[in-house]
């Protein structure tokens, strides 16, 4: 399940709540190149993106940035890591 699919889950399962939610994303420049966001500051679950306040006003965050979603300090997605192939 990606990272979209989790964030729709916890909106509409009912049991718990988007507000509840630290997203941690890649943000390169930022320190470690990670931010996190809470869910408080979702505006919108697009469909290839995830639209937040942001103290610089409302950005655009596609999924693919996301690397971890926590409920209440509970794991609920994280991004697997790519390891480089490589050839012979």
């Amino acid at each position: 399940m990606g990272a979209r699919e989790v964030l729709n889950k916890i909106k509409w399962g009912g049991r718990e709540k988007l507000d509840d939610v630290k997203i941690t994303i890649v943000h390169r420049g930022a320190p470690g190149n990670r931010r996190e966001i809470s869910g408080k500051d979702i505006i919108e679950l697009g469909p290839g993106f995830l639209k937040v306040m942001m103290p610089e006003g409302e950005t655009y965050i596609p999924y693919h940035r996301i690397t971890r979603i926590e409920v209440c300090g509970n794991l609920r997605y994280e991004k697997k890591s790519r390891t480089p192939t490589h050839r012979s």
